[in-house]
């Protein structure tokens, strides 16, 4: 079986433009996530999937791979879709652009996961940080039942509780490593528009419960860092110093 990623990298990002192009430590930062991609599973099984020329041509210049997509694409996963139809592959594993931090035995995790369990959709999570608030709306937590299948995802803090002695002594939070076969990528892009849940939490992986598919949740390790807005630069240039990457 062929396992590729694909990593949806769209510049004209509403919160942080050119995103994808953003420089950490002196390197494009959809390169550091392309660079860990691989090696998990080898540079010709990555893709970069991206609607503007000028990060097609930055992946290349690279010597990585990049598939032109339409810039009419209602999130990163039907960014996905419309990769697939050009890519051969059985297994797709989504890595986001913004996670230059990306830990590349996650992404094998995720794939092996969805080996053994080809009739679910994978999505890896890890437990919120002391560091982190649980209540932050960037924060998307996921609750699921005891054997990891997710139940539902929000933006807003749960599991909830009645009583404050009962609340949770931990929350998961999203991590955004997802397999997929192409079959569900090709029912996500053809139901068209984003679900009613969706758009209301700004989840693109909710879209999956409308079309009836259950969703697998594998554990990965925790510290994950997204660049989700010019804040973020610093304290991923940080951490990038840190795992000793200068």
């Amino acid at each position: 079986m062929r396992s590729v990623v694909v990593i949806p990298a769209r510049y004209a990002s509403s919160r942080y433009p050119g995103k994808p192009l953003v420089p950490l430590l002196g390197k494009p930062m959809v390169l550091w996530v392309a660079e860990l991609s691989a090696e998990a599973v080898g540079a010709e099984n990555v893709y970069v999937a991206t609607e503007d020329q000028r990060i097609a041509e930055t992946v290349e210049d690279a010597g990585c791979n990049a598939v032109l997509t339409s810039d009419d694409n209602l999130t990163g996963t039907d960014r996905l879709a419309e990769a697939a139809q050009s890519v051969e592959a059985d297994i797709y594993i989504n890595v986001q652009g913004d996670e230059p931090l990306v830990f590349p035995p996650d992404i094998l995790k995720v794939r092996d996961e969805k080996t053994r369990h080809p009739e679910q959709v994978v999505n890896g999570f890890s437990w919120i940080s002391e560091n982190e608030d649980p209540h932050s709306v960037n924060i998307p937590k996921v609750i699921s039942t005891e054997d990891n299948t997710m139940i539902y995802m929000s933006r807003a803090l749960l599991p909830g509780h009645k009583d404050a002695k009962n609340a949770p002594a931990r929350y998961k939070k999203q991590v955004c490593i997802y397999a997929f076969s192409r079959e569900e990528l090709t029912a996500f892009r053809e139901f068209g528009r984003k679900s009613e849940l969706e758009r209301s939490e700004d989840i693109e992986i909710l879209r999956f419960l409308e079309l009836g598919k259950s969703i697998r949740l594998v554990e990965t390790r925790p510290g994950s860092l997204a660049v989700d807005v010019p804040e973020d630069a610093p304290k991923a240039e940080a951490a990038l110093k840190a795992a000793g990457k200068a």
